[in-house]
């Protein structure tokens, strides 16, 4: 019987050391593609963009304009931003992500860093780089809520989070220079 127990407890714990070893081969498997401004223009950016639409009036020579959504198909749209935002974080938090494709310069030199000075800061800073993406996707997860229970007020709180969160990422790690007025 005891030959059996420790038998069975050797196959469990090699069971064990197997999936560990191919969750770390799967991990390592992993490539990356795309950098965080190809990333940021393509996924994150839009997402926010729907997001942040979603909520809110507009006043203007046609008179007061409701922004939030109407039918069910426009909710959806919410959904999948806010869906985009909870994964696109998963993808923000992948190590080896360039700042910029190679030879990529700053589009505001002397205000924002240099995409290489960018990579560089947030290989240094990387459990501040990864907790502002784990803030986006908590905002994430809280705007599908939203969505769901099609929540305009709760969107319109969540838009202003989201908006604080990125512009914090942008000033630790793109422009962490500029100066204050």
């Amino acid at each position: 019987m005891r030959r059996q127990i420790a038998a069975a407890l050797c196959v469990a714990a090699l069971g064990v050391i197997a999936l560990s070893s191919a969750s770390s081969k799967a991990a390592r498997d992993r490539q990356v593609y795309s950098t965080i401004k190809d990333f940021m223009e393509s996924m994150i950016d839009p997402s926010a963009d729907t997001l942040w639409g979603a909520a809110g009036t507009v006043i203007d020579k046609q008179g007061t304009q409701d922004l939030s959504p109407k039918t069910q198909e426009q909710w959806l749209d919410v959904r999948r931003a806010a869906v985009r935002i909870i994964e696109g974080a998963n993808l923000l938090m992948m190590p080896g992500r360039e700042a910029a494709p190679a030879g990529t310069k700053s589009e505001v030199p002397g205000v924002e860093l240099e995409p290489a000075e960018i990579t560089a800061l947030i290989k240094k800073k990387r459990k501040s780089f990864d907790a502002f993406a784990k803030a986006l996707q908590a905002l994430g997860l809280e705007a599908r809520q939203a969505s769901e229970a099609k929540n305009v007020p709760l969107l319109e709180d969540i838009g202003g989070r989201m908006e604080d969160v990125c512009e914090s990422c942008h000033k630790t790690f793109w422009y962490p220079n500029e100066k204050q007025p």
